[in-house]
């Protein structure tokens, strides 16, 4: 992997963080993809940092979803079932539902300028097809949304599940047609938030959710091969 550089920089008080910040970041950009063994002798020489430094890092990534320890293979990237994948996207379109709702009833003025520049930039990364450029623009959009919502514990909830949905969104936006309908449906949030309108920035949300949700699930059942069960009426209940 000559490509791959995620050497850290040795700062003893964040050192923990860089690594884990690193490693994560590595996971989400499908750089480590998923089911592939993360062997620490390899992740010390590519981080230049020690095996403590590594086993820390591999136990708070552990917690957030994104590894698993698999007996007798040691930690891996998680790999996400169809089962699983549905069950996140239908807790997720519950909580950014509200979310996107509790934005258009609060308006914070700081976070809706700053939803219109990460609308923009998503559109932006979106027509470059770039995917460190898809992952950071929809990252910070989600941010924003968690933030002008007002709800802490929403907010805590929410990451917890984008660590683990991340592993899909490329699965998702990579599909022919998607990102574009992608950056349509996050315009119309933006639209109903900026206008106070909660059942339409709700509804908008959860339509969204949805519809990367089928995308999703379709291609991993494929990976699979688990005969898809994603027909029109389950499609219609999700929304």
């Amino acid at each position: 992997m000559p490509d791959l550089d995620l050497h850290v920089e040795r700062h003893p008080a964040t050192l923990r963080l860089l690594v884990e910040d690193k490693l994560r970041a590595a996971i989400v950009e499908g750089r480590f993809p998923p089911g592939r063994r993360l062997i620490e002798r390899e992740l010390c020489e590519l981080t230049g940092v020690g095996r403590t430094s590594i086993r820390e890092a591999i136990r708070q990534l552990e917690a957030e979803g994104l590894v698993t320890v698999v007996p007798h293979r040691g930690p891996t990237v998680t790999v996400i079932t169809p089962g699983e994948a549905r069950d996140l996207y239908a807790v997720r379109g519950l909580l950014e539902g509200y979310a996107g709702r509790e934005f258009a009833r609060l308006r914070p003025e700081a976070e809706i300028a700053a939803l219109g520049r990460d609308v923009e930039g998503f559109a932006r990364a979106a027509a470059s097809a770039d995917r460190r450029a898809l992952i950071a623009a929809k990252t910070a959009l989600y941010a924003t949304l968690m933030r002008g919502c007002g709800n802490a514990v929403v907010r805590q909830m929410l990451t917890t599940l984008h660590n683990r949905i991340t592993l899909l969104r490329l699965t998702s936006m990579s599909q022919p047609g998607r990102l574009k309908d992608s950056v349509s449906e996050i315009r119309t949030i933006a639209a109903a938030i900026v206008t106070g309108d909660g059942d339409a920035a709700e509804a908008s949300c959860r339509l969204h959710i949805a519809r990367a949700a089928v995308v999703a699930i379709a291609v991993l059942e494929q990976q699979s091969n688990v005969p898809t069960q994603v027909s029109r009426g389950r499609h219609s209940k999700t929304e």
